[in-house]
């Protein structure tokens, strides 16, 4: 019998999706990693688990503990799930610009919620930031820490990269993702790095993001901004750092926003703004490389948690962006 234990059990072993309409009209390959089919609903189950795994293991979290993180929603959802399924508590400190989705359903699942003012993370008031001290003044507490906590991208290396290269067979030239925290895609590049070198890695981003002059000049450089959640950083990343990468691509959001509506429309996927960036670099990626390549990039999470934003055509239209 094939039976998960749990929730936990649960996380994971997520199928490779080809994108039919977008491989014909680039000629290449482009697959999905479907990270929206865990059982959290995002990527960021993965990250979640391994982080609270690592600190039991090292015996920083007891039972009846807390585990205590800053957030833009999907890693403090995935967080909240695993604590329930572990018996911890959970406190998340969230920027008040996320969607009211995902606040709701982090508060559904039992998580304190403490909406935080969106401020750079060199601002002491920083969501972030404002979570590692609250954590440090709790007995039988951890800082989940996920931007610069290494278990994040460790998680990726065993289980996202291992997937791949096993689900691909090993025939994968290029790896594409957007990156927040940088757990992702560090993980990845460093897995499929290892196996073939000449798997190219590319990092996505979306306006308002620094990480994109960064990979280009060394020096990070922000311009406009994004309506994407979860995406994006003005800093590297303890997960970023070192991290092999060939290149950049920056995507607007009227592309990621055409994306995402033809993912619905062609492809039936219901997916988020994060995914409508990594989809839409995967099919720039795959124009600049020429027909043949297999390229890899990662279906984040569900619409579902942008329902009130990104399929809701009247907040489309107050920013500019048509699905058209």
């Amino acid at each position: 019998m094939d039976i998960k234990n749990g929730f936990v059990g649960s996380v994971g072993n997520t199928p490779l999706i080809r994108l039919n309409r977008f491989s014909e009209e680039t000629g290449c390959e482009i697959l999905g990693k479907a990270e929206f089919l865990n059982p959290g609903g995002s990527v960021k189950d993965r990250a979640a688990l391994y982080i609270i795994e690592d600190a039991e293991r090292k015996g920083l979290l007891k039972p009846g503990g807390t585990v205590v993180e800053g957030t833009a929603g999907n890693t403090g959802i995935g967080l909240a799930h695993i604590c329930n399924a572990k018996g911890y508590k959970c406190l998340i400190f969230i920027p008040d610009t996320q969607s009211q989705e995902k606040i709701d359903m982090l508060r559904t699942l039992g998580a304190e919620v403490r909406p935080i003012p969106a401020v750079p993370y060199k601002d002491p008031n920083n969501y972030a930031r404002i979570s590692g001290t609250v954590a440090a003044q709790m007995e039988n507490a951890i800082w989940a820490n996920q931007f610069d906590n290494l278990a994040n991208r460790i998680g990726h290396y065993e289980t996202t990269g291992a997937e791949i290269w096993a689900q691909t067979d090993g025939k994968v030239d290029a790896w594409v993702t957007a990156t927040g925290t940088g757990g992702t895609l560090a993980g990845v590049s460093l897995f499929l790095k290892e196996k073939n070198p000449a798997i190219k890695t590319v990092l996505a981003d979306p306006m308002g993001s620094g990480l994109y002059s960064y990979v280009k000049t060394g020096e990070i450089t922000i311009e406009g901004s994004s309506i994407t959640e979860g995406i994006g950083n003005s800093r590297v990343t303890a997960n970023m750092e070192g991290v092999p990468l060939d290149d950049a691509i920056q995507i607007h959001d009227t592309e990621a926003v055409r994306v995402v509506y033809r993912l619905l429309k062609e492809e039936g996927l219901f997916v988020g703004g994060s995914t409508g960036i990594n989809v839409a670099a995967a099919v720039a990626l795959a124009k600049q490389m020429g027909s043949g390549h297999t390229i890899v990039t990662i279906l984040c999470d569900s619409g579902s948690r942008y329902q009130s934003r990104l399929f809701n055509q009247e907040w489309l239209a107050s920013k500019g962006l048509s699905p058209d």
